[in-house]
């Protein structure tokens, strides 16, 4: 048998969940995100400004092709493969330029700038 205290303290927790939705749901409408699509073997676009502590949302459009992000700069870096439809998103912490391209597709390239 559910204790009362038990019942009281779940019914304090249901009265202020819509409050805990709202707040987290304007924290997420809050963020910034620059959307990328690949389509047609490119990135588009393909350069992409944002700020410090902003995001960047690649979504691969194409209808039977895999893709990823990778940057050679860091070391390698490089997303899961992203299949139709698939999407990835990064966060940006520091200012730069990152430069990226396909892993399977050395020809697709894309550039990341990062300002303050």
């Amino acid at each position: 048998m559910i204790s009362d205290i038990a019942m009281q303290s779940g019914w304090l927790w249901l009265k202020k969940a819509p409050l805990l939705l709202a707040l987290f749901s304007l924290s997420a409408l809050a963020q910034n995100v620059a959307e990328v699509s690949i389509e047609g073997y490119k990135y588009s676009p393909a350069e992409v400004r944002i700020k410090v502590g902003e995001s960047v949302r690649w979504t691969n459009h194409e209808k039977r092709t895999s893709h990823s992000i990778l940057f050679p700069a860091e070391g390698g870096f490089e997303s899961d493969r992203l299949f139709p439809d698939d999407s990835w998103l990064r966060h940006f912490d520091h200012a730069g330029r990152y430069e990226y391209h396909c892993g399977p597709h050395p020809e697709m390239t894309g550039v990341v700038v990062v300002t303050e």
